[in-house]
């Protein structure tokens, strides 16, 4: 492959909008017009039908009988399918089995579908769906983390991470700590919620348009319930209206209910989930019950480390083994545990089944240290900030516990920084002030880390393809197999392209993911869109590239080193020809303008059974300070300012990436502070609303937020023009505000007590941590 230099600002005469320089999305007129198409808003089709679902009424029980005349007998009502009606396989998890598309004899959590409907409206098919007279008998049933500990109730095997002989050096370590940490789920919340409309096809497949960030999955499902091969389905995403990773695999149900009352009735069906059926029915971001015992010297450098981190899975695997196993690699964050054990235990709980959200379980990993570095501090009387830059990893004390080396330090460089920048000691000085002089409100300040590895932890996951075609006026049209889902991956994939040309932006068109265009494609999560899709078209890139300079070299008879590409222009030797006359040219004397591309990640391996390897390419680093003041008579705070510095190496599009980080912390902040799912003990969702849970609003922003990219940082390891990721790593900033929140707490005690707090940190979580500092320093009072 060849070397294409990353573009930097040049001169208003060159190929305007290429790789490095900041364009808007490319939908983003689309976005505040009103006029970006989602699956709800296409043409209606002939005969369209509507489906619903009935879902079960029981955490765990087993179907006595299923009385659905009523069901069918309503208004409007076309079809009606049950688990005896699929024709091909019932089970669609997407990695191991566990997922019935509907329920066959069995419901393993409240709001499992246990037939669909199709109907001439949505309302009808809504209305009719709750009709059935279904009788249960109930079964034991386990809801949450500590009850499936307690009875070792796993989805998945539990495993360990061991390096050294950690309770050796816990057991002679200077200082010993433990504690433990409820970390509540997160609902995904997209805008969109989960949609697809199926059309039947002439020839007996089905045509599937799907709100989904993994179009093969989907694909592979919807042949598979139908009992069809692959290539007789086709899903196309032209955007989704939100994913966070809800949509990886929970799509595909759906879909797939979908497909099979199309299949039923021969008509096109759509199936979009109303917001609180969305919320019963689909799976959110993993709550984890973690523990730690950490061994420190007196400086507060750690020696050893036992960690636990368990998470609760729900009713089945989905992508729970490869989520647990991210807490695990990430239960370090950003320091290095000399002795340590990191131990993961994937529960099951008759609760939905939990999936991907943004940050895969690495979030909850880093959770359990980052309390252990405020927990070291106030033992020791230190700032929690020196505590941190004591730990973390560099030069001689890099090497992760799963046996990954840390090639590229960027950490403590970037922690000076920021401290810098965002004036912590100062602060810290003038906060200690106003506590000193507020009995009521409290200032809290904290500046934490993140290290993030970057590649799917499924090694197989970690691959691209992409398709590049020159039409001979100039234009270039791309079609690659990620999807775009907001965050700009189709902008960066077309300034790739536009770059390797070195063509105006505008020339470029990227085109609705396929999956009759680029076949086998990974989901795009785990922060890889742009790294993948942006290498494999390249790739293309180069391929189509070599052709054309050979022609060049040929026609105009000259060397291939004297044919460049610059500024809408092919140079040869002392010629310079216009890009689109330069391609009719290539056309006319049969040079092909059209290739696929391809990209493998490298250098990737883990062994579970030893829990040792390379799982990352590389590690994406950021840091956030954020200050909060609190009201220690009611609980309630506000995030008065953060400072965010972050590595993306060089970046495709500053002002995209910039974008990225700020969502992200604000997303970070609202499943660490407002978003509380909460559950009856018979495990029913009792949040299904914007009513009952809280996404953070423009009102829980900080009113000061800065963020900057760190400068001159490009990526060692060869990803698209040497920029990092920055799709999930900046969710974990939030971490700091409720770093910051503790610290405000702690202030009560003069910071010698680290009270707990569970999260999401709301305002009665914050006044229970409050008080538990009064009892403590009560208790202190009496004993002197």
């Amino acid at each position: 492959m060849r070397k294409l230099p990353l573009n930097t600002p040049t001169p208003a005469h060159s190929a305007r909008g290429l790789a490095g320089h900041s364009v808007k999305h490319e939908s983003a007129w689309k976005h505040v017009s009103g006029q970006a198409r989602y699956i709800d808003d296409l043409p209606m089709p002939e005969g369209l039908l509507h489906a619903a679902v009935g879902h079960s009424e029981q955490a765990h029980a087993r179907i006595l009988s299923m009385d659905l005349s009523a069901v069918r007998e309503y208004p409007g009502v076309v079809a009606v399918v049950t688990a005896s009606d699929v024709p091909g396989d019932i089970d669609i998890g997407p990695v191991l089995p566990g997922d019935p598309v509907l329920a066959d004899g069995v419901v393993e959590h409240i709001g499992q579908p246990i037939f669909a409907v199709a109907a001439t409206s949505h309302e009808a098919a809504r209305k009719a769906a709750r009709l059935a007279r279904v009788d249960y008998e109930p079964l034991d049933a386990v809801v949450s983390v500590d009850q499936a500990l307690e009875k070792e109730l796993f989805v998945r095997p539990s495993q360990t991470q061991l390096r050294g002989e950690p309770d050796k050096a816990l057991a002679e370590a200077p200082n010993r700590l433990s504690g433990q940490q409820f970390v509540g789920g997160q609902e995904h919340f997209y805008l969109e919620s989960q949609a697809c409309l199926v059309e039947p096809t002439e020839d007996g497949g089905m045509f599937v348009h799907t709100s989904t960030q993994n179009p093969t999955e989907v694909q592979k499902l919807v042949a598979e319930v139908l009992g069809l091969p692959i290539h007789e389905v086709h899903t196309e995403v032209r955007r989704m209206g939100g994913g966070f990773g809800g949509k990886e695999t929970q799509a595909a149900a759906p879909a797939c209910i979908a497909a099979l009352l199309a299949n039923v009735t021969r008509r096109p069906v759509k199936y979009r989930l109303s917001r609180p059926d969305d919320m019963v029915q689909t799976g959110k971001r993993h709550d984890f019950f973690n523990t730690y015992d950490i061994g420190f010297d007196d400086d507060g450098l750690i020696h050893g480390a036992d960690l636990m981190v368990a998470g609760r899975c729900g009713y089945s695997p989905d992508l729970s083994d490869a989520i647990v196993d991210r807490a695990m690699f990430h239960a370090d964050n950003a320091y290095y545990l000399d002795q340590a054990r990191v131990t993961g235990h994937r529960c099951k709980t008759h609760t939905v089944s939990n999936t991907a959200f943004r940050g895969f379980g690495g979030p909850q990993g880093m959770m359990v240290i980052e309390q252990a570095m405020d927990d070291i501090a106030r033992h020791l009387g230190k700032d929690p900030l020196d505590i941190r830059k004591l730990n973390l990893y560099r030069p001689g004390r890099d090497t992760t516990h799963y046996d990954q080396t840390i090639e590229q330090h960027v950490l403590p460089e970037l922690l000076e920084k920021l401290e810098a920048s965002s004036d912590y000691r100062k602060r810290r000085e003038e906060i200690a002030e106003f506590n000193g002089s507020n009995p009521v409100l409290k200032r809290g300040l904290a500046l934490t880390p993140v290290k993030f590895g970057i590649s799917f932890t499924a090694k197989h996951l970690n691959q691209a393809g992409a398709l590049v075609h020159i039409y001979t006026d100039g234009s270039i049209q791309v079609n690659h197999g990620g999807t775009e889902m907001g965050q700009g991956l189709y902008v960066k994939v077309a300034q790739v392209v536009a770059s390797a040309f070195q063509v105006d932006l505008d020339r470029v068109k990227v085109s609705a993911t396929r999956t009759d265009k680029i076949a086998n494609t990974s989901p795009t999560a785990a922060s890889s869109g742009s790294d993948l899709n942006g290498m494999a078209a390249l790739d293309a890139c180069e391929k189509i590239m070599e052709g054309m300079i050979e022609f060049a070299a040929r026609h105009w008879s000259t060397s291939p080193d004297k044919v460049s590409f610059s500024d809408n222009q092919v140079i040869v030797g002392d010629q310079v020809i216009p890009w689109q006359t330069f391609v009719q040219t290539a056309y006319l004397n049969r040079i092909p303008l059209w290739s696929s591309g391809f990209y493998a990640t490298p250098k990737i391996h883990y062994d579970a059974e030893t829990g040792k390897g390379h799982p990352f390419l590389y590690y994406s680093n950021g840091a956030g300070c954020s200050e909060v003041v609190i009201d220690t008579l009611t609980g309630e705070y506000r995030v008065l300012r953060t400072d965010i510095l972050f590595d993306v190496g060089r970046s495709l599009n500053p002002e995209i990436d910039i974008g990225q980080i700020e969502g992200g912390f604000v997303q970070g902040m609202g499943w660490l502070t407002t978003e509380e799912l909460v559950y009856s003990d018979e495990g029913r969702l009792l949040t299904t609303g914007p009513a009952t849970y809280k996404i953070p609003a423009v009102s829980d922003c900080p009113p000061d937020l800065r963020v900057e990219l760190l400068p001159n940082s490009p990526n060692r390891e060869a990803t698209i023009f040497h920029s990092k990721a920055v799709g999930e790593p900046p969710l974990m900033l939030g971490i700091a505000v409720w770093s910051a929140l503790r610290d405000a707490v702690s202030s009560i005690t003069d910071y010698r007590f680290s009270a707990p707090l569970d999260t999401p940190a709301t305002p009665e979580r914050v006044l229970g941590s409050v008080n538990a500092s009064q009892a403590w320093l009560a208790g202190q009072k009496e004993s002197a």
